[in-house]
């Protein structure tokens, strides 16, 4: 249903009572709100109980997580987080109308993430339900910025979210909305739609290279556009699915010289693999940071949120016509409370879903940022070392070179990476996309019994674990490759983290004994998916 068939009923339900139709859909058990208010990929499968990344509703700590590039399962501290923020919000609504008290609750979070992330008060915070929804909010805002509808150009277009070649362009991603608006996916967003130019990061040949020329397509592709007459928003990556950055800052400060107000510039930062400090210096340039919950910080899939400069907000005051397409992705509470024009626009609308993926996205954020800087250096480094050793010993994997620009980044613990992508071997080649799938949806469950072999490898092959989903790397005329990924995430540091030095090391070392045991489970899955015998000895000691 578009937004212009389904407005006027949901007006009549707020104008009938709409605020206590809401408050009995907080009484709607905890797993089922958690996984409402998005689309459709957060829809759990009927048998499996998992949505479409592997991931449960609820916690399952017996289930060993290496996917925070995709998506993590929830944790117990932020679940029970999640069902006390839902009683909290149960009793403030015996005195205020739903709507208020959880317009109050959203406010209070944007002001927990700032300090989260050391922000300064002048940075406002638009909550989504994903990353791709924040990306269709950075596109109205940057019209209502620049004046004049602009050109995305997209960089690592080839390594971002699905949805991006959709919403890059002013296209829906899906055929339903977070809000419940069926819709044409790839269909224009009413107001919204426009041209994209997509910069995809990997380099030209048989392997899997970052591209040496990136800042020089970004500048080309920007002169290109505006000699054309038309503004640029431009969305640089900080991190891709592999872990890679682009443009560099020597580029940033070129288009900010020669192209001054033409050019509106958006930071995917989607992964949030990036320290705090660089997250502040790319908020005060200027530019507008798409984040999420739910990568790095693990908290349940999905969480969005766009982060904006208080200087480009200040253009919101002046907004006269809304693209009519965006009413279909955004309610009232989702935009700050000093942005009050636009915040009259549109519907009080709460999202109870989206809000409690938040809640528990802000107990992880918190935690881990609790956990000591010198604890959180050293176990990334530690990590980064030893799973680079393992991938590189073992016969069966070929780690993907990291990116090529980031010598002298100060980027605090994060300059380690955290993606550690590979390719799966056989005979010295990768395998197919179809087996590498294989793997990957092997992974997650218990296949002790389809694998021969000792007690050992069958113990090996019962535990289930989740690693990144994999990566599918494809050109014109070329056969596609792709990438599974180990991923180090928020949680794993926070779960290590002890005031006991020595108990902290044994944490550590037990992470990584687990990850050496992820990989003999490849080895093992790969060996039986050839229908050839188990190896009598892996690279690796479990």
């Amino acid at each position: 249903m578009s937004r212009g068939a389904s407005s006027r009923p949901e007006m009549q339900r707020a104008a009938a009572g709409g605020s206590r139709y809401r408050l009995r859909d907080l009484f709607t058990p905890l797993d089922t709100l958690l996984v409402s208010g998005g689309d459709p990929r957060l829809t759990l499968h009927p048998t499996g109980r998992v949505n479409a990344y592997g991931c449960a509703a609820a916690p399952e700590q017996e289930v060993w997580n290496f996917a925070s590039s995709t998506a993590s399962t929830i944790s117990q501290a932020a679940y029970d987080r999640a069902a006390l923020a839902r009683e909290e919000l149960m009793h403030k609504c015996l005195f205020d109308e739903v709507e208020v008290a959880f317009d109050a609750r959203c406010e209070d979070m944007r002001d927990e993430l700032r300090g989260h992330l050391q922000l300064s008060p002048r940075v406002d915070v638009v909550f989504s339900p994903s990353g791709t929804d924040s990306q269709l909010h950075a596109l109205f805002l940057a019209r209502t910025m620049l004046g004049a509808r602009p050109v995305t150009i997209v960089v690592g277009a080839d390594q971002t979210g699905s949805g991006t070649t959709h919403t890059g362009r002013g296209h829906h991603f899906s055929a339903l909305t977070a809000s419940g608006s069926a819709v044409r996916k790839d269909g224009a967003v009413a107001g919204l739609a426009g041209a994209s130019i997509s910069l995809p990061l990997r380099a030209p040949g048989a392997g899997i290279a970052m591209r040496a020329d990136a800042d020089e397509a970004v500048l080309q592709a920007v002169e290109a556009t505006i000699a054309q007459g038309a503004p640029v928003l431009l969305q640089i990556m900080d991190s891709s699915k592999l872990g890679w950055r682009a443009p560099s800052a020597a580029c940033l400060d070129e288009i900010a010289r020669r192209w001054p107000r033409k050019v509106q510039i958006v930071v995917d930062a989607c992964q949030a693999r990036l320290g705090r400090r660089r997250l502040r210096s790319y908020l005060d340039r200027g530019y507008m940071v798409l984040i999420t919950g739910s990568k790095f910080f693990g908290g349940p899939a999905f969480s969005g949120a766009l982060l904006v400069p208080k200087g480009l907000s200040r253009s919101l005051d002046r907004v006269e016509g809304i693209a009519p397409g965006i009413f279909d992705y955004a309610g009232r509470c989702d935009w700050p409370m000093a942005w009050t024009a636009l915040r009259s626009r549109f519907e009080r609308r709460p999202n109870f879903g989206q809000w409690l993926r938040w809640e528990a996205a802000l107990a992880e954020i918190g935690s881990y940022y609790a956990v000591p800087g010198a604890f959180r250096a050293g176990m990334l480094a530690e990590l980064a070392a030893s799973i680079d050793s393992m991938i590189a010993l073992s016969p069966l994997l070929r780690s993907v070179p990291a990116a090529t620009n980031m010598a002298g980044i100060d980027d605090e613990e994060f300059v380690q990476p955290t993606i550690f992508p590979f390719t799966l071997l056989r005979d010295g080649k990768a395998v197919s996309v179809a087996e590498t799938t294989f793997v990957h949806r092997a992974l997650a469950r218990d296949v002790s019994a389809e694998i021969g072999g000792s007690a050992e490898d069958r113990q090996i092959a019962a535990q289930r674990c989740l690693i990144g989903q994999p990566v599918r790397l494809a050109r014109q005329d070329e056969t596609a490759q792709t990438v599974l990924r180990l991923c180090v995430g928020a949680r794993l540091v926070t779960e290590a983290w002890s005031p006991d030095r020595a108990e902290a090391q044994r944490n550590v070392q037990h992470l990584i004994d687990q990850i050496a045991h992820v990989l003999v489970k490849i080895e093992l899955l790969l060996a039986g998916g050839a229908g050839a015998s188990v190896p009598a000895k892996s690279a690796f000691e479990v």
